[in-house]
């Protein structure tokens, strides 16, 4: 009788150990379906097709080696991406996440009627940003725009923002990056507000007995017990603007730039290099170089991250 029971025993241990670790993979076999058939294999299949010179729709291509690769990097309009996106990413970014770290600390405070100033700024969030960008088009305009009569308040002339002089279109760049950092702000205040709100009240309390002033408050407390969370924004918003391309969408007409090839950005390319020449390897190649340099900068980040005394 001992046999069968201990073999029931170990029957029940078998169960108890799948009920425990087995059941919760069972869940998770959808999501890793999906996974892998829409992440894993398009990336896969992007980085194959890389190495296809030729590549053609059909699936047929001449060869494989480094072609595309060589013909990206040799591409005036893909240099001149890269360029306008390095541009973009170290205004935008830099630019919206100080602005952002300010506008936070304030929306912070127990101030009457804040509720109404925290929906102003959010308002981006829910708005589309393709929308937005042709009012944004209007306020830039040279002969009514908002912006050019706030700028003759200060007798500046106006400027044109969306036009271009004698082949040279120098304002252009101006547009995008203003209206990235208005549009990338309301999701970093709503990070920065978490962060904010997690901190331990008792540093503030303990500084205020102490006699320290807000600016000292603020640079010796809150920046430093932020940081882990400004880093955070800084990742996340890199990353969202080096893949900038709705933002240059709405003010020429879906064209790059009043020339039309001036504001040339890496997703830009890509998507006309695909969609409307159906070079796909071309494309292919560009979208693992965009993704090696975000990877680059990403890893850098975190490094830095790391080395910072908080």
């Amino acid at each position: 009788m001992s046999a069968p029971k201990k073999h029931r025993e170990n029957i029940n241990t078998g169960n108890y150990i799948f009920n425990k670790k087995g059941e919760p993979l069972i869940y998770l076999i959808p999501f890793a379906i999906g996974l892998l058939i829409f992440t894993v294999y398009p990336i896969i299949n992007v980085i194959i097709m890389s190495f296809k010179e030729g590549y053609r729709l059909s699936g047929s291509f001449n060869g494989w080696g480094i072609g595309n690769y060589t013909h990206v990097l040799g591409d005036e309009n893909f240099i001149s991406a890269i360029k306008n996106t390095f541009i973009y990413v170290f205004t935008v970014v830099p630019i919206s996440t100080i602005l952002s770290v300010i506008v936070a600390n304030l929306l912070n405070q127990k101030i009457k009627g804040m509720a109404l100033f925290q929906t102003a700024y959010f308002l981006p969030m829910v708005t589309s940003s393709i929308a937005v960008g042709i009012s944004w088009r209007y306020m830039f305009n040279l002969q009514f725009g908002v912006i050019n009569w706030a700028l003759g308040l200060f007798n500046i002339g106006p400027i044109d923002w969306l036009g271009a002089t004698a082949g040279e279109a120098p304002w252009n760049i101006f547009v995008i990056v203003i209206f990235g950092i208005w549009n990338m702000m309301p999701f970093t205040i709503i990070l920065l507000l978490s962060g904010l709100q997690n901190i331990d009240p008792m540093y503030y309390t303990a500084a205020k007995v102490d006699g320290a002033n807000s600016w000292k408050i603020f640079k010796r407390i809150t920046v430093p017990l932020l940081a882990p969370t400004i880093f955070l924004t800084m990742i996340v918003n890199m990353i969202s603007a080096f893949k900038v391309y709705n933002e240059v969408i709405p003010f020429w007409s879906g064209k790059a730039g009043v020339l039309g090839n001036n504001l040339y950005t890496m997703v830009y390319w890509i998507k006309e290099t695909f969609y409307s020449k159906l070079r796909l390897g071309y494309a292919a190649s560009a979208s693992i170089i965009l993704f090696c340099i975000i990877l680059l900068f990403t890893l850098v980040q975190k490094w830095i991250q790391k080395k910072t005394d908080y």
